[in-house]
């Protein structure tokens, strides 16, 4: 029997690369059968090692906003790198990449560049303790923040799909500093404030959750947090490594008009490339090294060729509002029709959405936390995204993540995907 180009290559990379992949969820194991290996992409469409061509709902998992290979941000990296790859010296651009983001996100004034969200989220929690002088942190259960050990503590998305949501490796001490409440709780959180009086630095959590697929908060539920943190002298911490300048300009707090202590980003201010950033009040980043006590340090951090993609992408964002136009009449679009092909062929199946954000649940229930999403039919969804990928859509390889819309996407694009949608729900339901 012949096997396909990219078969051969995951056969290959398992005797190299623990389980054949450099991050879990693309060992396609929620799903069956063998990860796809990507050649390129170009706007809508990305291209496996067999040529075959697909029309894309992950987006390097958010950051292609403006679809793959934009023109403008290859310039940009073109430009850069006659001038070399990395210096580990400070370069105008990391200037001018903080002026921007403290223009759009108005919660941020100053703001300290990294190379990934888990470098993010893990300096934003150490410097809300070294702020406070506090030790435990909250989460909640299915919000993901990176593999940081403070983080793997009922954690989502990848440690989800592995059914170990609690990771080998993390300490005792590490994880009875880390309180977990449900999402969408406020109950829950203030009956562990109260258990933990004066010893919680800070609360973190994805505004819109993308890591147990795309789950809302509650009407009052990011008020009620913000209550709370004022009162007890908590640093809230929004997480936007998938929400930031992509719900709108300034993230999801500005569409949900909630000011956080400290925000991580990271995803679209690489444009690509790897980033990540923390910033929030100038109180509490002024504990940074090193200008104050707080020890965070990287080599590559404020990359020049990252700056250049990265700058490129949130200008164009900055100077285009009809870019949030446009992915949010995609994503209406995507989901009326998936709502309307459910009607017709009488599934009463969950999609929770916002903005270029969307999740189709394999359950009845409505998903408004952890326990709801796990509700979720997860061999339907295997073979549902199988009948997706023989149709040429290519989606995120778990029902616990969030699919993320493009600008490149157009009105035929959308059409294509709801067709293809409709006739995969017919065929596994049988």
């Amino acid at each position: 029997m012949n096997i396909s180009t990219s078969q051969a290559l995951f056969e290959k990379a398992q005797h190299f690369i623990p389980g054949g992949v450099n991050s879990p969820v693309r060992a396609f194991r929620a799903v069956g059968g063998s990860p796809i290996f990507i050649k390129s992409a170009k706007g809508p469409y990305v291209y496996d090692e067999d040529d075959n061509e697909y029309i894309e709902l992950i987006n390097s998992w958010g950051p292609m906003i403006l679809g793959h290979g934009n023109e403008l941000i290859q310039k940009a990296v073109s430009d850069a790198i006659q001038h070399s790859f990395s210096f580990g010296a400070p370069t105008r651009r990391e200037v001018e990449m903080a002026e921007l983001i403290t223009t759009m996100v108005p919660s941020i004034e100053k703001v300290r560049m990294v190379n990934s969200g888990t470098e993010a989220t893990m300096s934003a929690i150490r410097v809300a303790r070294g702020f406070t002088g506090r030790d435990k942190i909250i989460k909640f259960e299915g919000c993901y923040h990176g593999h940081g050990d403070s983080f793997l503590i009922a954690a989502g998305s990848g440690a989800v799909t592995f059914g170990t949501p609690d990771s080998p490796g993390v300490t005792k001490g590490v994880a009875n500093d880390t309180l977990t409440a449900p999402y969408n709780d406020l109950a829950a959180v203030q009956k562990l404030v109260d258990a933990n009086k004066g010893h919680i630095a800070a609360l973190i959590l994805e505004p819109v959750v993308g890591n147990m697929g795309c789950v809302l908060p509650a009407e009052g539920f990011l008020e009620g947090l913000r209550k709370i943190c004022d009162e007890e002298g908590i640093v809230f911490i929004f997480d936007e490594v998938m929400t930031g300048f992509r719900l709108s300009k300034g993230g999801a707090q500005e569409r949900f008009g909630i000011k956080p202590d400290l925000t991580t980003l990271g995803k679209i201010i690489g444009g690509g490339m790897p980033v990540g950033a923390y910033g929030g009040k100038a109180e509490i980043m002024n504990w940074v090294s090193p200008l104050g006590p707080v020890y965070q340090a990287g080599t590559l951090s404020g990359n020049p060729i990252a700056m250049a993609a990265g700058l490129t992408m949130l200008n164009y964002l900055n100077e285009h509002p009809e870019v949030y136009t446009k992915l949010e009449l995609s994503g209406h679009k995507l989901v009326n029709g998936f709502t309307n092909s459910m009607k017709k062929l009488g599934l009463n199946y969950t999609i929770n959405s916002i903005g270029s954000m969307y999740t189709l649940f394999f359950t009845d229930q409505a998903v408004t936390d952890f326990p709801s999403a796990k509700s979720s039919n997860l061999p339907l969804f295997g073979k549902y995204f199988h009948a997706m990928l023989d149709r040429g859509i290519y989606m995120g390889p778990s029902q616990f993540e969030s699919m993320f819309l493009s600008t490149a996407l157009e009105n035929s694009h959308i059409d294509r995907i709801i067709e293809a949608n409709e006739e995969s729900l017919k065929e596994v339901i049988g």
